[in-house]
């Protein structure tokens, strides 16, 4: 039986560990050829590796999602590598340095901003194009947070990129619903990724401490998140655009 990605061609960017990794491997399983793109290039590999062994079909390509070249070279080498785009998860983000907001520094700010953001607007624009050119329309999807959807103390910086990320997922999504382009964002709650391990052993929280928070009284998978991104880029949800999409545990409703 037929995947609901199947012979789709899908770009994850973001894709070497966690919830990009384990969207690749989804994407791959339901039938798509996926084009892993990121800047650490060790593990992105692994994650084609793995893709491949269980017959999937992919490649890496390393990319800086801020840098506009970098993205449009991403672009370009899908297409030569596949022959076409029919969507891509735009998943590449880092959490930034977390403290009060007088205590930031503005490299600090600016980068979050500049992988966060504005990589996001630069795929979104960049993979946009390519679908037009192809004019069979396709599905994007952004990765934001539920700090796109609520504030989080010590957070500016990640809170406003992500904010900015529902902001450019909506207006994309109203600008290209009738050329048959969906374009939609899912917002993770709190997730067993390697960004969380980070800041659990930056702050010396303990993870109880983030259970609590959450309604459903456990963490989330990142496959869990994989399943709401491979839905979303399916046909299955081609009635679906400018949705910022909690999957959360509940968390954003309280």
């Amino acid at each position: 039986m037929a995947g609901k990605l199947q012979d789709k061609v899908i770009i994850v960017t973001g894709g070497s560990t966690g919830i990009g990794r384990a969207t690749a491997l989804r994407c791959a399983a339901d039938g798509a050829k996926v084009v892993v793109a990121d800047v650490n290039t060790v593990d992105a590999s692994a994650t084609v590796e793995v893709l491949v062994k269980a017959g999937g079909i992919g490649k890496f390509v390393k990319t800086n999602v801020a840098i506009a070249s970098e993205v449009q070279a991403l672009i370009t080498e899908t297409v030569s590598a596949y022959g076409r785009l029919d969507g891509a998860f735009n998943n590449a983000g880092i959490e930034g340095d977390f403290c009060n907001i007088t205590k930031m520094s503005e490299e600090s700010f600016d980068r979050t901003i500049a992988i966060n953001l504005k990589g996001v607007w630069l795929c979104v624009k960049a993979q946009i194009e390519q679908l037009l050119s192809q004019g069979s329309g396709g599905s994007i999807v952004n990765t934001a947070s539920v700090a796109g959807l609520v504030g989080a103390r010590g957070a500016t910086a990640y809170c406003a990129s992500k904010h900015g990320v529902v902001g450019i997922t909506k207006s994309a999504a109203l600008e290209f619903a009738r050329k048959r382009i969906r374009v939609n964002a899912v917002c993770p709650g709190v997730i067993k990724t390697g960004m969380v391990e980070r800041l659990l052993n930056e702050s010396k929280m303990e993870q109880s401490a983030l259970v609590a928070q959450e309604p459903m009284d456990r963490l989330g998978e990142p496959r869990e998140i994989a399943d709401a991104v491979a839905w979303l880029l399916s046909d299955e949800a081609s009635f679906v655009t400018g949705v910022a999409m909690p999957v959360d545990g509940g968390y954003a409703a309280q």
